[in-house]
């Protein structure tokens, strides 16, 4: 399909039973589980102020960190992964998603919201992201995203969504993806290219993403994403990419 914007890749039309996507302990979800979690995701984040203009820090490499820069897309917003902790000056954060147990070690600017997942989290004032995707609506509003909003930023390169679609759909011919290939996410998120190769690719062709552990450990696929030699037989670099 032609996509313009990252919110393309979650549309209603795409939904469906095929496996979406695979976590480290080789649990499956499928492409409605995908789409309409992300919906929520939306929803949820749009609580805690998350809008154009502002940065999301998120914590993690799994199914929830990733529900979270989904929902932070489907607002407009712009998700920077494994942000560092102390965030006290960046006025332009307003949430933080993370680890129950890791949260308490960022420090936040003032009036930022945090949202942990995993454990329920005991602080006054911290929201639940397992419980807010559980209760929110599962529908989104139509959407009409500028292909030059930000998408996705390390705090030094900032990727628009134009130009990070247009990264991955030079990784889908470049290595002939196709839907029944399963990509494995071996390098982190933080990095640009990583989610340039390792998400939005295999969203373009409805190949599966696999959210393996570090190092051989966990589920194999067909194309790794990484910068070290991997066990799959095809890789992609992310550094290699130039972003």
């Amino acid at each position: 399909m032609h996509a313009a914007t990252v919110d393309d890749l979650l549309a209603r039309e795409r939904r469906g039973d095929r496996t979406a996507l695979v976590d480290a302990t080789e649990r499956e979800y499928d492409r409605h589980w995908l789409c309409t979690s992300a919906w929520k995701a939306g929803n949820f984040l749009r609580h805690s102020g998350v809008r154009e203009g502002v940065t999301v820090g998120v914590v993690g490499e799994g199914p929830f960190a990733l529900l979270a820069f989904f929902g932070t897309t489907l607002l407009e917003g712009t998700t920077r992964f494994d942000p560092p902790t102390d965030l006290a000056e960046a006025d332009a954060f307003r949430a933080l998603v993370a680890p129950t147990d890791e949260g308490d070690a960022y420090e936040l600017p003032p009036g930022a919201q945090r949202v942990y997942y995993g454990d329920k989290p005991d602080q006054p004032g911290v929201h639940h992201f397992d419980a807010g995707l559980w209760s929110e609506n599962p529908s989104f509003p139509p959407l009409s995203i500028d292909p030059g909003t930000d998408l996705v930023t390390d705090g030094e390169r900032t990727l628009t969504h134009g130009e990070a679609l247009e990264a991955a759909r030079g990784v889908v011919d470049d290595r002939e993806l196709a839907a029944d290939d399963r990509v494995v996410v071996r390098a982190p998120l933080s990095n640009p290219g990583t989610v340039i190769a390792g998400v939005l690719a295999p969203l373009l062709v409805e190949a599966t993403i696999v959210l393996s552990a570090d190092g051989e450990d966990g589920p194999r696929g067909d194309v790794a994403v990484s910068s070290d030699p991997a066990p799959e037989a095809e890789r992609v670099d992310p550094d290699a990419l130039g972003y």
